[in-house]
């Protein structure tokens, strides 16, 4: 071989593939013995995509007239696919920090909602934010998840509730996928709260016959480019019904149906999800024992965000139950105002603690599930040849160190890579390609 190459990653201790086969997620007995190599090397090619991995003798023998843009020594070092945050809400202004001393002293989530706190305020803000006052948050925001290890992450709209605000989220979203190396998943989620004034029924007419036609017209000119649709399928928000129409529009125009459900109260979300062919279902602490089969039989992915629980005191989902009929189990931050934390290692840890997961579980909740919730673990999720060059190195010999560490990923992330480009080095703290931190 005589043609250069953009990046070689050689001499990890321990390499974590998670899948080396081309499987789309992983489920049972797959999810705890994951696709491992020892010694290993990596390379990656001017395009972005791996095109080798193996024992690092190996690889060093292939290669060996070969020019590399750049090399990283991994010795005594883990490489591990790039984390994959499966649900976030990362577009939005004002601060909410005075609602968490409230919760703390025992306000739940709909005692705030009610009282105009919540959503409400947060799409009061947003709707009286310029698109440059929210792209540079948004963008601040992907920088820290980026640090903490994520290179794909779903993005979401919905603090708008307006035709006009939503299209203004969805252009922000649609910036940022252009300009940055981290790769995102847009979500259109302008069903996430009922406006002020409107009945649900009456809310759900207008996602239906406005929003949702202007967003095809958007898509179709090139303007923007939107992947999924979510509704708040909740008691007081948007009933089955309405959920229905709702998601049911939204697939007519080609988008996925990745959607909230049965957090707060058994809505039969899951039924519903499974019914319609849905890609994932986010949530499901209140799940019920015939939606878990149903979304098993569906390949429909649940989404777990043990944030959310272990912020609003809410009962933990059942992911055991999940894991052990068979639902491809995926995570993600639900970074929001109510929610805040940037990070899918310290996500993996309450997964583990909280919700009894295993070690690997978590992790391939985290990657290749968490792809496949996005539609995107054909691309994403793993290291495998002909994927994105997505990936991260930690200081450690042995992988688990990354969700051990309860916290501590600041100091054991040594670099993130993104269409194999170095983004981030724990030494220089250089943001390549993405400006000047905040």
């Amino acid at each position: 071989m005589s043609c250069g190459q953009r990046l070689l990653l050689e001499n990890a201790q321990q390499m974590v593939l998670v899948c080396s086969r081309g499987e789309p997620y992983l489920v049972g007995e797959a999810m705890r013995s994951l696709a491992m190599l020892e010694n290993a090397s990596l390379v990656v090619g001017r395009d972005g995509y791996i095109k080798a991995i193996g024992p690092a003798a190996a690889i060093r023998r292939e290669f060996s007239g070969v020019s590399f843009e750049e090399r990283i020594d991994c010795s005594g070092k883990c490489i591990l696919p790039g984390l994959v945050d499966a649900h976030t809400h990362p577009v939005w202004a004002g601060d909410r920090v005075h609602e968490f001393a409230m919760k703390l002293a025992g306000a739940t989530y709909m005692d705030i909602h009610q009282a105009g706190g919540g959503i409400n305020f947060t799409v009061e803000c947003t709707r009286n934010a310029s698109e440059e006052e929210l792209f540079s948050t948004f963008k601040y925001r992907l920088l820290c998840m980026m640090r903490a290890g994520s290179t794909l992450v779903e993005c979401k709209s919905g603090y708008g509730l307006n035709l006009e605000t939503e299209l203004k989220m969805l252009r922000v979203i649609e910036r940022a996928r252009r300009e940055l190396d981290i790769s995102i998943s847009s979500t259109y989620c302008g069903a996430h709260s009922v406006p002020k004034g409107k009945t649900p029924a009456e809310a759900a007419d207008d996602i239906v016959h406005n929003h949702l036609p202007k967003l095809q017209e958007l898509c179709q000119r090139g303007e923007i480019h939107v992947d999924n649709i979510d509704v708040f399928c909740e008691k007081g928000v948007f009933d089955l019904h309405s959920t229905r129409r709702i998601l049911q529009k939204g697939k007519e125009i080609g988008l996925q149906m990745n959607f909230h459900g049965d957090e707060l109260h058994p809505m039969k979300a899951a039924e519903l999800g499974a019914e319609l062919g849905a890609q994932a279902i986010s949530h499901l602490e209140e799940v019920s024992d015939a939606g878990i089969t149903a979304m098993a039989t569906g390949k429909c992915s649940a989404v777990l965000l043990p944030t959310t629980a272990y912020m609003l005191r809410l009962k933990q989902p059942q992911a055991r139950k999940m894991l052990d009929e068979g639902v491809i189990v995926a995570l993600g931050s639900d970074f929001n105002p109510n929610a805040y934390c940037f990070s899918m290692p310290t996500v993996m840890h309450l997964a583990c603690v909280n919700m009894r997961m295993s070690m690997p579980e978590a992790l391939a909740a985290a990657t290749i599930n968490a792809a496949y919730a996005l539609g995107r673990s054909n691309t994403h999720g793993s290291l495998e040849v002909g994927k994105c060059g997505d990936l991260i190195v930690i200081n450690s010999p042995r992988w688990e160190h990354l969700i051990y560490q309860f916290g501590g990923y600041q100091e054991l992330i040594e670099c993130v890579v993104a269409k194999g480009k170095v983004l981030y080095r724990k030494d220089s703290r250089n943001l390549k390609g993405h400006g000047e931190e905040r």
